[in-house]
């Protein structure tokens, strides 16, 4: 079943149904919920917050031990899908890519899996500022990140810097 299809059949019910749908799917929908919360009172900020908080405990959890990146990677997708700025989504992958640099410093050099996740979404964080113009506001932070990797193994660095260089031109 398409879009298209579902269109139809919402179509067909009146007002009412409808409602009792989506008030069906908000009980029952985490994804939804949070979805329809957003939508009802837009706060970007308490937002981020919330989601900066998940990569944060990606990397260090309260409870347990050990990473998961997996996690930190879905709270940043999970922002994403509920339309929030470019400006905060770049926020949020930068520290994503902070976090993890800063967990390999605290930890020393963990594996060529976790540099690659690091380094895929360093890449991404940064094509996204190009094409929202935002070169300039991330520009401190970009960097630092690859500063602070100059220690760290598996040509991490090498690749940070490479990337860096690629999106700003201050050799």
């Amino acid at each position: 079943m398409g879009l298209s299809d579902i269109k139809k059949e919402l179509k067909k019910l009146d007002k009412e149904k409808i409602i009792n749908l989506i008030a069906d799917l908000y009980t029952k929908n985490k994804s939804v919920k949070e979805f329809f919360d957003f939508y009802v009172n837009p706060n970007e900020r308490e937002l981020f917050n919330k989601y900066r908080d998940k990569v944060f405990e990606a990397f260090y959890p309260k409870r347990g031990y050990g990473y998961n990146l997996k996690d930190g990677k879905q709270a940043i997708s999970d922002f994403k899908k509920l339309g929030a700025s470019s400006d905060l989504l770049a926020d949020l992958m930068l520290f994503y890519v902070e976090t993890g640099v800063q967990f390999t410093n605290d930890f020393g050099d963990i594996n060529e899996a976790f540099y690659s996740s690091i380094e895929s979404t360093y890449l991404a964080v940064l094509k996204l500022i190009r094409n929202e113009s935002l070169l300039d506001k991330f520009s401190d932070r970009a960097r630092k990140i690859v500063n602070d990797t100059i220690d760290i193994g598996w040509g991490f660095h090498d690749y940070l810097f490479d990337v860096y260089y690629q999106f700003y031109d201050d050799k």
